[in-house]
């Protein structure tokens, strides 16, 4: 079973996710990716995808043109778990 954060860790998320931020009114994080153009943005979808697929945790997510917004929650156990944490640091490796 999946669990959700811990007080610990969530009291470490803006130290070790600096470029995530809470949602408002869930218990979720967001960052927005913005690229050059729209090639670049998809490419960058693409491999996260890919992460996400190995992974077995999907993001919420969308894309306008060169910009990318992604949610990030786990629905096994409504809310933050270091499924999370573990994407949102692979995504920041990957983000420009």
């Amino acid at each position: 079973m999946i669990e959700k954060l811990s007080a610990d860790a969530r009291g470490r998320l803006s130290e070790e996710l600096a470029l995530w931020s809470l949602v408002d009114g869930r218990d979720a994080i967001k960052r927005t990716v913005k690229f050059k153009n729209f090639s670049e943005a998809w490419g960058f979808m693409n491999q996260v995808a890919l992460a996400a697929e190995k992974l077995d945790h999907h993001p919420e997510w969308s894309n306008v043109y060169n910009r990318v917004d992604i949610v990030l929650t786990t629905h096994d156990c409504s809310g933050l778990s270091e499924r999370d944490l573990k994407l949102a640091r692979i995504i920041d490796k990957l983000a420009p």
